[in-house]
């Protein structure tokens, strides 16, 4: 069964941190690229971080690049999103995603297979 299951969101003060998880089924987490999309209230789907290949390569949104920082553990089929410095702007349903590989990393339309989503609202 393919599953997408995210976890960690909650309410904080700007400046202050929050870590996302997503447990992913293992066929997707060993064949797609994992990646982290967000909606804000009133806004469209927004890329946030993604992994290249199945490598350490990772690619992030530049309103988020140097705050927020994507990685895994391939032993618990996990990917996380480690969430720093944050701004009320970040406010938003997180969603853990999957896309094939050799997609258009940044473009929300190659994620295929998508979470039910976490709540992140930071107050200012």
């Amino acid at each position: 069964q393919v599953q997408l299951v995210e976890s960690g969101g909650g309410l904080v003060q700007a400046g202050g941190s929050l870590r996302l998880s997503c447990v992913a089924s293992g066929r997707l987490f060993s064949s797609y690229a994992m990646g982290w999309i967000r909606q804000a209230p009133g806004k469209e789907r927004e890329f946030v971080a993604t992994f290249m290949r199945s490598g350490p390569l990772t690619y992030y949104a530049s309103s988020v690049k140097g705050r927020f920082t994507i990685f895994r553990d391939s032993a618990k089929n996990t990917v996380y999103l480690q969430m720093s410095s944050l701004k009320p702007e970040d406010t938003a349903v997180y969603y853990c995603a999957a896309r094939p590989y050799g997609s258009s990393w940044s473009s929300v339309e190659s994620y295929e297979y998508w979470g039910q989503g976490t709540q992140v609202a930071v107050s200012s």
